[in-house]
């Protein structure tokens, strides 16, 4: 007879309540039909019956909380209900007054009772008797897996959550440790201490991107043949609009804040498999544009060749982060201590875009793009936040490119 377990709820439930019981002691059961609701701290789940027959034992009653794997009931699988007597198929009929004839004439001509028809038996299976969770039932379901085929590792053979993912996986489920690169250890711990010890707040604003179009036209190089991202002219604007801006690009250690009057722009770069660095393009305020793009394209072939020395990755005052792909909307890049404030845009995308000519709003092909502020709330708030950001707008769109490549 197989007995009903409490199946794995859970990789941290050790316990259910038994809160219902559907059948009672005698009740004919299905395969998989539900038999018993339990109860956890996470979720009520409602369980099946691992066999067909007939219920004959409950041994967690309503409001028993019970182990995982331990038995809650007994079915009887043998195709006949415990106990049931079983007709013969011949009976004496009781003698007649009237008749003489023999009781064994009697007999013969009454109608036999026919036996009781026998339960249908399950299919053998190597997970007979034990109960499997919803979830996983589900999971083996979904990718055609029979649980009998499946070897359970729970309490008492029960087949777990991962039993099922592997079964389904065909091949190995379990977590791969991967060791961090020095690299990403020291991004991960300056990352965190900044997080923790700077009081970051971001603001965001969308804007005007028409000056990428014209760029376009002119043609992304310089006239000495350097290549020009979007990034370089948003990097222009922004070490601009700091002239207005002081408090932005400055520095904070400790107690001390200190206002900086030479600009030093980082530009962060993702290293494959080694997390990020930021090279620092020194005394960038008074470039060209043309200037700013070889000063940057020249770090970035350096980055590439592994030849950054210490001081191409020291001294920065105010850092940009530049689009992660062309789909980014915007990010929240965290502060690059002991600076107070970076500087994120987001991919330039073309768009709708309604403009007013007159009275008559028309829609339009134009392009825009969002430009996010995060900063030290020491040394700035909101409204000046967004007011920056505002002014490098301005200037973005107030670019002569032909001059400045």
């Amino acid at each position: 007879m197989p007995d009903v377990t409490l199946p794995s709820l859970g990789e941290s439930v050790t316990e259910g309540t038994i809160t219902q019981w559907f059948k009672k002691v005698g009740d004919v059961v299905a395969r998989d039909e539900p038999l018993f609701e339990v109860s956890t701290d996470k979720v009520d789940s409602e369980m099946p019956s691992p066999a067909a027959g007939i219920l004959t034992e409950i041994i967690a009653g309503e409001g028993d909380t019970v182990q995982t794997g331990s038995r809650v009931a007994v079915i009887d699988d043998s195709g006949a209900p415990a106990g049931a007597p079983v007709a013969s198929a011949t009976t004496e009929a009781p003698p007649s007054p009237t008749a003489s004839a023999p009781v064994a004439e009697v007999a013969t001509s009454a109608p036999p009772v026919a036996a009781a028809p026998a339960a249908p038996v399950p299919e053998e299976s190597s997970n007979t008797g034990v109960v499997v969770s919803p979830v996983v039932r589900r999971i083996l379901s979904d990718g055609g897996v029979e649980a009998s085929s499946v070897q359970g590792t729970g309490p008492g053979g029960s087949i777990t959550r991962r039993d099922a993912e592997r079964a389904v996986a065909q091949g190995p489920t379990e977590e791969v440790v991967v060791p961090l690169s020095n690299g990403k250890r020291r991004m991960g711990q300056h990352m965190s201490v900044s997080s923790q010890s700077t009081p970051h707040g971001f603001v965001a604003i969308e804007v005007d991107g028409s000056i990428f179009a014209q760029l376009d036209k002119l043609g992304r190089v310089t006239r000495d043949g350097e290549a020009i991202t979007d990034e370089m002219v948003v990097s222009l604007a922004a070490v601009r609009a700091l002239a207005e801006f002081e408090s932005l690009n400055a520095t904070y250690v400790g107690d001390e804040f200190v206002l900086h009057r030479t600009v030093n722009l980082g530009v962060l770069r993702s290293i494959a498999d080694d997390g990020m660095l930021v090279p620092v393009v020194h005394a960038a305020a008074g470039l060209t544009l043309r200037a700013l793009a070889r000063r940057v394209n020249e770090l970035d072939e350096r980055l590439a060749s592994r030849q950054l020395t210490t001081d191409d990755l020291m001294g920065g005052t105010f850092t940009i982060a530049g689009s992660p792909s062309e789909h980014t909307l915007w990010t929240t890049p965290i502060i690059i201590q002991p600076e107070v404030a970076i500087l994120s845009m987001g991919a330039v995308r073309t768009v709708p875009v309604v403009k007013t000519s007159g009275k008559t709003p028309k829609i339009e092909v134009g392009r825009r793009l969002v430009l996010g502020l995060s900063f030290d709330h020491r040394v700035c708030e909101p409204v000046g936040a967004a007011s920056y950001l505002e002014r490098v707008a301005e200037l973005l769109a107030g670019m002569d490119l032909e001059s400045e490549r």
